[in-house]
């Protein structure tokens, strides 16, 4: 590793190793921050954030499409600091509960730029959503188009009308993992294509609804465009709309083995052609919804080393793990780790957590130079579904968000503390 230089792209933009031989982030050095904050500890670089949005939207304009909006999928780090640096680029965000809508707007984003999901929304969540008036709120079901009517009442003044739009599965199935695949014909979420008219019928005859278009969504973590192309395809056999929504679904680089994915200019141009081709020019409205695209890259976890230890395989145990990062024991997700003052590892090891579950293995292929105790182990990519998933098993209190920016390093989600694990106890 030459001092100085940047890093994959796999750690957020503008990484580097120091003249100390120690990674930094944002600016800031990952032993000062971990001396400073403790461990476990989310790191996300502020400046790295704000340079994916803009990405984003300066790839809507190149592509030609006047009426183009980036809605950040917010379950991908729903944290109120992130939403509120996203609202300020003027992006839109997209919520799937009443909490999410709850933690948007308090960030800051205004109700017209609020995008409502959800394959079960509740009586409380879709009356929230017409209290506020959100911008459109995403059917997918007959049970909620019934509820949202009978909510509506008389409320038949055009002014007044709710935008929807029509959640469609087209049968087009990304290469992905199964329990992050949306678009294949036997799906929780949507209308199937053989529904679909159907559905748009019931919310043309309802005056309080304004229908405005389409949305669909093929899966995540998608590495190759062209089920993109085929699921617009689908959806154009539905008529034209003045809006499509065409979901997210870019994928990441989670480790530096793994090629890279398309760029987001050539994310961008895809959608924005495969729209096109049918029919849905520049004079329709067209969204996407990006989520881990905007912020897994910016964010890496610190840990200390806790053991090593030496059965068949070196394992090199951490003070956090499934409590803090749950997806490689919930779908096999893969991370690569490091010793932040030793970034070159050629030792295998299994980077383990702490929690009492043989499944509880952050990555089963680290490299590591020689892991020591009291080590600071940083794993980058896991500024997506980290936070949004964090739990508290084995009473493991839940770790800070730290922003990092020219050097300036700030707390914007305090760790959690034993109290707070006992905090809604009654009686």
């Amino acid at each position: 590793m030459v001092t100085g230089t940047s890093l994959s792209d796999v750690f957020p933009l503008g990484s580097r190793v120091n003249e100390l031989g120690r990674l930094e982030v944002g600016g800031c050095d990952t032993l000062e921050l971990a001396r400073e904050f403790g461990t476990p500890a989310y790191v996300v670089a502020e400046e790295d954030l704000r340079a994916r949005a803009r990405a984003f939207l300066a790839a809507g304009a190149a592509a030609g499409q006047a009426d183009f909006h980036v809605v950040f999928a917010s379950k991908a780090f729903p944290c109120t600091a992130v939403l509120a640096l996203f609202a300020q680029e003027g992006l839109w965000c997209d919520v799937a509960s009443g909490g999410e809508l709850h933690l948007a707007l308090g960030a800051g984003f205004p109700p017209a730029r609020i995008v409502v999901h959800g394959n079960a929304k509740s009586e409380a969540e879709l009356r929230a959503a017409l209290a506020h008036r959100v911008g459109l709120i995403v059917l997918d079901n007959f049970d909620e188009i019934d509820r949202l009517e009978r909510l509506l009442g008389e409320r038949v003044d055009a002014a007044d009308a709710q935008p929807v739009l029509v959640r469609v599965t087209p049968d087009v199935e990304g290469e992905t993992h199964e329990k992050i695949s949306t678009g294949q014909a036997d799906s929780k979420f949507g209308f199937s294509l053989a529904q679909a008219r159907e559905a748009l019928a019931r919310v043309r005859e309802h005056g309080g609804l304004s229908l405005r278009g389409l949305h669909a969504h093929i899966g995540s973590q998608l590495l190759t465009l062209e089920p993109f192309a085929r699921a617009a395809e689908e959806l154009a056999k539905l008529g034209e709309f003045p809006v499509w929504d065409l979901g997210g679904g870019l994928g990441v680089r989670y480790t530096s083995a793994q090629a890279p994915p398309p760029s987001i200019e050539r994310y961008v141009q895809q959608i924005v052609h495969a729209a096109r081709s049918h029919g849905q020019g520049g004079e329709h409205r067209l969204l996407i919804e990006p989520g881990r695209a905007l912020s897994a890259n910016a964010g890496v976890t610190l840990y200390t080393v806790q053991s090593v230890k030496q059965n068949v395989s070196r394992w090199v145990a951490v003070d956090g793990g499934m409590s803090d990062n749950l997806r490689p024991m919930l779908y096999g997700a893969p991370y690569e780790a490091h010793v932040a003052d030793r970034l070159e590892g050629t030792t295998p090891c299994v980077l383990a957590g702490k929690h009492c579950e043989s499944g509880d293995v952050i990555a089963r292929e680290a490299l590591l130079d020689d892991p020591r105790p009291g080590d600071v182990i940083v794993t980058p990519a896991t500024g997506a579904y980290g936070y949004a998933m964090a739990n508290n098993y084995n009473g493991a209190p839940r770790p800070p968000v730290i922003f990092a920016r020219e050097g300036d390093a700030r707390e914007v989600v305090r760790r959690e503390s034993f109290e707070d694990l006992t905090a809604r106890d009654v009686g």
